[in-house]
């Protein structure tokens, strides 16, 4: 799931990025209400964590432009004023949720969960595939009913996977979807997650599923059966 975090403090916005790249989400970051909006207009996120003070634009006014085009990311509201018009402003806007700095990083996570179950950009909740299933909201997956034990960039290479079955998918498009990087020849970052998965995969009795495309990449796809 891709995440917006809008926050000038460059150490508060590092501070979120950091926690959520590490329980798996996928993280964009603005300084300012102009880039957030742009952002909010090329991407398809699943939640939106709104600064109230902003250059450019405020909060406000971002959560303002954003509703009225008709778009429907949940938004969270991050002020470190607690006044209670500044909150009431920021709901009657059309943010979902606040939270007032400071605040604990599990509180944060909570509350995105929570957003998340409301819905997010019209994202299914739960993936499957023949004998795999995955809970995008609870960070599990599981295979032939057994709950993996899988690192979160495990999970989100086997959710890429589970939104492109039986499609050939490219080296490159994993480094940049999950990742975030640019194609580099000379690395073996994607061969290697994807030997750790299959392995993982293959002691739960789901060897076989990750097939490898010489010279291409990898196609999540169910072996066809042997003729008799």
């Amino acid at each position: 799931m891709k995440i917006l975090v809008v926050e000038d403090d460059r150490k508060v916005a590092g501070f979120i990025e950091l926690g959520l790249r590490e329980e798996g989400y996928a993280v964009d970051v603005a300084r300012d209400g102009d880039e957030a909006t742009m952002l909010a207009h090329v991407n398809d996120y699943d939640a939106i964590l709104l600064d109230l003070m902003l250059p450019k634009k405020n909060g406000i006014q971002v959560t303002t432009e954003l509703r009225r085009e008709g778009r429907h990311t949940p938004i969270l509201m991050l002020t470190a004023r607690d006044a209670t018009e500044d909150v009431v402003r920021g709901l009657n806007a059309g943010a979902d949720d606040y939270l007032t700095k400071p605040f604990k990083f599990d509180e944060l996570l909570a509350r995105i969960r929570a957003l998340l179950r409301r819905g997010g950009a019209a994202r299914l909740e739960r993936l499957s595939y023949g004998p795999l299933e995955l809970d995008r909201l609870k960070h599990q997956a599981r295979a032939n009913g057994v709950l993996l034990d899988i690192t979160p960039r495990e999970f989100n290479l086997l959710e890429h996977f589970l939104l492109h079955t039986e499609e050939v998918v490219r080296r490159t498009e994993l480094l940049e979807k999950v990742w975030d990087m640019h194609f580099d020849p000379g690395s073996n970052v994607v061969d290697v997650h994807v030997g750790n998965l299959r392995r993982k995969l293959r002691e739960a009795g789901c060897d076989g599923l990750i097939q490898t495309v010489r010279g291409v990449g990898f196609c999540l796809k169910r072996l066809e059966a042997t003729p008799a």
